[in-house]
């Protein structure tokens, strides 16, 4: 009888696994981005009908894939100059009795700018790179730990808005949840995604590379060289410039920024010709199929292993 239980154990392990690792398909990535980025929005800028389409639309992909809300509803309301943005806030419950009450929390932005210069009579800043594809990037990669249900820590599913008004949002949800005093082990945000490198040793960097052992760890964990430190974001403090920085202050521990793009190597930051066109569906889904993972690893290895660089 016993036998026949480990037996048992292990092949519900090897089944949960297989499910994590179930690809994602460029096509997926895509239906996110080009629905995030569709004229219909106006641009996601926050506290308007766009961004609450988005929310929505975020709010309904979390229900498909069996991801339960953090508050009493997926929708958490923060103040914008006197109006309501949005973030919207899923969970993913650890399977271990002691390392759920650890969390890990994937995080991006979904809102972007509304409206900028006219270009060929179309004045929609659609942000598809900037930052749909960071959304579709934690869309997929927490629909593949809850569908496996393989994480040890718990996972918090952060969509932000509020970001392009200066970290609104994500400022009122670190508060919030430091005030809760929730045990935060790291944070992985992902920003701009869409558009690979073409002359770099890596493929995405890690704002505040130096900071801690993140990236060094998330390399040996997808057994690649995936990460590297972009002399660029060093250069002009990209860590302090996405959504990460509100948990970093916050929380003091690891929380960086996932990105492949340092505007070396994109025209159209915060340009209306941020279109699904300029958008690389199949690098993207490659990305996410290696993060995947290492992100598993980070929810379940038994002790802390990422750590800050202890500073002078």
């Amino acid at each position: 009888m016993r036998l026949y239980l480990l037996t048992f154990a292990c092949v519900f392990i090897q089944m949960c696994y297989a499910q994590v690792h179930e690809n994602v398909k460029p096509q997926e990535v895509f239906a996110v981005v080009d629905f995030l980025s569709s004229d219909v929005l106006m641009g996601r800028e926050t506290a308007t009908q766009g961004e609450l389409i988005a929310a929505q639309y975020i709010q309904s992909k979390l229900i498909e894939a069996g991801i339960k809300p953090y508050f009493k509803t997926y929708l958490d309301s923060f103040d914008s100059k006197g109006k309501m943005g949005v973030n919207v806030v899923g969970f993913i419950e650890g399977n271990d009795p002691v390392l759920k009450n650890e969390i890990v929390i994937l995080g991006a932005h979904y809102d972007h700018v509304g409206f900028g210069h006219k270009v060929a009579n179309d004045s929609i800043a659609n942000g598809a790179n900037d930052n749909a594809s960071g959304t579709a990037a934690v869309l997929t990669i927490a629909n593949r730990i809850a569908k496996s249900k393989a994480n040890k820590r718990s996972v918090i599913v952060a969509l932000f808005s509020g970001e392009e008004k200066g970290l609104i949002g994500s400022k009122a949800l670190a508060k919030k949840l430091k005030e809760q005093k929730i045990n935060l082990y790291t944070l992985l945000n992902f920003e701009m995604l869409g558009v690979p490198f073409i002359d770099r040793d890596y493929e995405v960097f890690l704002t505040g590379y130096e900071l801690s052992n993140l990236g060094d760890k998330l390399n040996a964990y997808t057994n690649s060289t995936l990460f590297g430190r972009s002399d660029v974001a060093t250069k002009y403090n990209l860590f302090s410039r996405s959504d990460n920085y509100s948990f970093y202050t916050q929380f003091k521990v690891p929380c960086h920024t996932i990105s492949s793009c340092d505007l070396t190597n994109f025209d159209f930051y915060h340009h209306v010709d941020d279109e699904i066109d300029k958008f690389d569906s199949a690098f993207m889904a490659e990305i996410i199929n290696k993060l995947i993972p290492g992100i598993i690893k980070i929810c379940n290895t038994y002790s802390k292993e990422i750590k800050m660089y202890e500073t002078n």
